[in-house]
């Protein structure tokens, strides 16, 4: 397949039709294969990775580093993550051998404007998503004309009907973990001998904002500590279109 050229992928009526016509191909291709076809579709220039190097993240990454350890990968810093996941970030760069992580952080003149005092995340948890990870998303995506992401169909809710490819505006967006089960996820970090997020450990089955994640019981859904309390569940970059 020939990389689709940037004026190709300009218009959201032409996304559509490809979105599904990938979609239909690759419903039950690996997640290997996903990724193939993305690059294949777009190219390694117009293609990126978005991760939050969380509890689930380097499996992902390494299936996608076994296909080309230079497709760019966007890490949103949001200001407010744990330090052990930074350190995380570190260590699978290394491990994985990535070659182009970017850190991508809040706008400083949002901050100043909208969180001077860090007391968003409590007032106004969709506002504090909104200026420390969708708008830096969106930021951040500009150059590219497709995104994978890690998104899973057993995660429930919104994404229990998860599409292996999306149209997101004028971008394609893929999704080669949305047929994986959580025993395969296992099973990729257990062949690879792949660290853990130090803060599994400790109870955390989903790690995002420290503010905003929480430990999570035995019998609990995997992301119940995210943003405990409130009826929130996603922090937006992927209930809203990045173009």
């Amino acid at each position: 397949m020939t990389a689709i050229p940037q004026h190709a992928l300009a218009a959201e009526t032409a996304i559509l039709p490809l979105a599904q016509t990938l979609d239909h191909a690759l419903r039950d291709a690996s997640p290997a294969h996903v990724i193939e076809t993305a690059l294949k579709t777009v190219g390694r220039e117009q293609l990126a990775l978005v991760s939050s190097f969380g509890t689930e993240s380097a499996a992902l990454l390494k299936v996608m580093a076994d296909v080309d350890p230079a497709i760019p990968v966007i890490f949103l810093d949001t200001g407010w993550l744990f330090d052990e996941t930074l350190a995380y970030r570190d260590t699978l760069i290394g491990v994985l051998g990535l070659r182009d992580v970017r850190s991508i952080k809040p706008s400083e003149e949002a901050l100043s404007r909208q969180d001077p005092d860090r007391e968003l995340w409590f007032s106004d948890p969709d506002a504090c998503c909104r200026i420390r990870k969708v708008e830096p998303l969106a930021r951040a995506l500009k150059p590219f004309s497709a995104w994978i992401n890690g998104r899973k169909r057993f995660q429930g809710g919104a994404r229990a009907e998860l599409a292996v490819v999306e149209e997101d505006g004028e971008r394609l967006k893929f999704n080669p973990f949305a047929n994986v089960s959580r025993e395969e996820i296992e099973a990729i970090y257990k062949l690879a001998k792949l660290p853990p997020h130090p803060l599994v450990a400790s109870g955390y089955l989903s790690v995002g904002c420290m503010p905003c994640s929480s430990r999570t019981a035995p019998d609990e859904d995997a992301r119940a500590g995210r943003w405990r309390g409130r009826s929130k569940t996603e922090c937006g970059i992927h209930t809203t279109k990045t173009s």
